[in-house]
């Protein structure tokens, strides 16, 4: 991956209805993250971070986004549904928009450019990644 400054990256895929947590990381490498977004959906609670060897300070969100309280509703009977999250990636901060477009800012505490690294985890499927 080659992510350079002012670009969107626009990721697709689908969120288990049971899901507990998920997480998308962007960054130079596992132990070099510019950003560390952690989604828990019981809590409805959104964690960002950054990693440059350890951890820095993090940032906790109460996410009030109807999708999130949507997703993990008990009168939801879809095993999956589908979750489209666009991450903007500038000089001072990250924006990440929801699939209901609640958005998340992240300042770019190490300021990278550019970023070489992505991974997801936990109760999401990735079914495409596009960049803007």
């Amino acid at each position: 991956m080659h992510m350079k400054l002012g670009t969107t990256l626009k990721i697709k895929g689908k969120v288990a209805t049971n899901a507990k947590w998920m997480e998308i990381n962007l960054g130079q490498s596992a132990d070099k993250l510019n950003l560390h977004f952690n989604l828990g959906f019981p809590d409805s609670v959104i964690v960002c971070n950054s990693k440059n060897g350890g951890w820095g300070e993090e940032q906790r969100i109460s996410c009030s986004a109807h999708w999130v309280k949507v997703t993990v509703s008990s009168k939801n009977k879809e095993p999956w549904i589908d979750a489209n999250f666009e991450i903007t990636y500038e000089k001072q901060q990250f924006t990440v928009k929801l699939p209901d477009r609640y958005e998340v800012t992240f300042p770019n505490r190490l300021g990278c450019d550019p970023l070489r690294y992505l991974s997801t985890k936990g109760n999401f499927r990735v079914s495409s990644v596009t960049f803007d």
